[in-house]
């Protein structure tokens, strides 16, 4: 009996060990991906292919950070204040995908993944694009409404708040469209599903603060550039990264 517990216990430890050799890099894509079809939208070291929404550069409040995207307070506002730093990844417009997105929220971290952003001039990103919020849940100011909780279809649907981890924990958000049909899925949960362009989509518009948005009730678009929110808090982004479907 002895010597076949020994034996389990050396076996466990080998895999401990061995565990490391396995870990996939931060901003890279396995092998497995890359048959799959994903694609990388952020290498950990640059900003190569993202741009202020509206703009042509990247905004001051972002940085990199230890092989992370980092949007921080911008100088001269408080925290809350966005600083025009809005971004899209503009290289190319997405219709048919799947996105993964890693993001960790600093203390009241308030931000947003959108898709299928239209650029429309003088306005914010999320004018015209459905935006996937992104929240520290317990101590961010806008965490009263159930549709504004991390992972929610920002202010339409909301998500199971059991499924995401704490300010200063990573999460992973992955955003799915195919013909319309949206799912997201958070830290391996699906937390809810709708489809775009449909009478159902329409009552959930005029429902939400986007009814008087003529970027919504004329409709938002049926493809576009993939953004991130600067909404004057840290938020750190990693492993950003796409297949089209």
């Amino acid at each position: 009996m002895r010597k076949n517990i020994f034996l389990t216990l050396s076996l466990v430890a080998a895999m401990l060990i061995a565990l490391p050799t396995f870990a996939q890099e931060l901003n890279k894509l396995s092998k497995q991906e890359k048959q799959e079809g994903w694609t990388l939208l952020f290498n950990g070291k640059n900003f190569d292919g993202w741009r202020q929404c509206n703009g042509t550069e990247m905004p001051k409040n972002w940085k990199i950070d230890k092989g992370t995207m980092n949007v921080f307070t911008a100088e001269g506002k408080k925290p809350g204040q966005a600083g025009n730093g809005d971004i899209v990844f503009s290289p190319k417009k997405f219709k048919n995908f799947e996105l993964s997105v890693d993001w960790n929220a600093g203390k009241a971290g308030n931000s947003g993944i959108f898709y299928n952003v239209r650029e429309v001039a003088g306005q914010p990103i999320y004018y015209a694009a459905p935006e996937v919020q992104i929240l520290d849940n317990v101590d961010a100011s806008d965490n009263k409404i159930d549709s504004h909780l991390a992972g929610s279809l920002y202010d339409m649907i909301a998500a199971d708040p059991k499924t995401v981890k704490p300010s200063g924990s990573w999460n992973t958000i992955v955003i799915k469209v195919k013909d319309g049909v949206v799912t997201h899925t958070q830290n391996g949960v699906e937390v809810l599903s709708y489809t775009l362009w449909t009478p159902e989509w329409d009552a959930l518009v005029a429902k939400s603060k986007f009814k008087t948005f003529p970027g919504f009730t004329e409709g938002v678009a049926k493809e576009g550039y993939i953004g991130l929110q600067d909404h004057g808090y840290p938020i750190w982004f990693r492993n950003i990264k796409i297949r089209e479907l």
